[in-house]
């Protein structure tokens, strides 16, 4: 998986705020490819480690069986300018790259496996994570 994006119009952000992180769109917010999901209970931020950890998870439990589609990329850089510098002279380097997370967003979507299994396999990488997560079922 991709930790960052290759080409950017702009190579640093500003911090997305809490605002941003609250807005409710309704886009990826209910499963659409998959029957089973991982939902999130609250907004936040994930980095790429924490992303790739529950994705190992969820292979791990799975057998690497069935489809997993991850509705997540870390295309927001943090920046950190060095613990001596003084200030001015720009924004610093970047320090690491991060996906905001908003309330109710879809993170993981699986199908194709037994219910019992797919429900342990996103239970088990909603502990990963540092959010709030709910697996939730696609009704048709």
């Amino acid at each position: 998986m991709k930790q960052s994006p290759s080409n950017l119009k702009f190579k640093k952000f500003h911090k997305p705020n809490s605002s941003f992180l609250f807005l409710c769109e309704h886009k990826k917010f209910f499963p659409f490819l998959g029957f089973w999901a991982l939902k999130s209970l609250q907004a936040g931020r994930l980095n790429f480690r924490q992303i790739e950890a529950a994705r190992r998870t969820i292979r791990r439990t799975t057998k690497k069986k069935g489809n997993l589609w991850i509705n997540l990329f870390t295309n927001f850089s943090i920046s950190q300018k060095p613990v001596g510098s003084r200030m001015v002279s720009g924004k610093g380097a970047h320090s690491l790259w991060i996906c905001p997370i908003r309330q109710g967003q879809i993170l993981y979507q699986l199908s194709g496996l037994t219910n019992d299994l797919s429900v342990k396999a996103l239970t088990s990488a909603g502990t990963k994570l540092p959010i709030k997560t709910s697996v939730v079922k696609l009704v048709y």
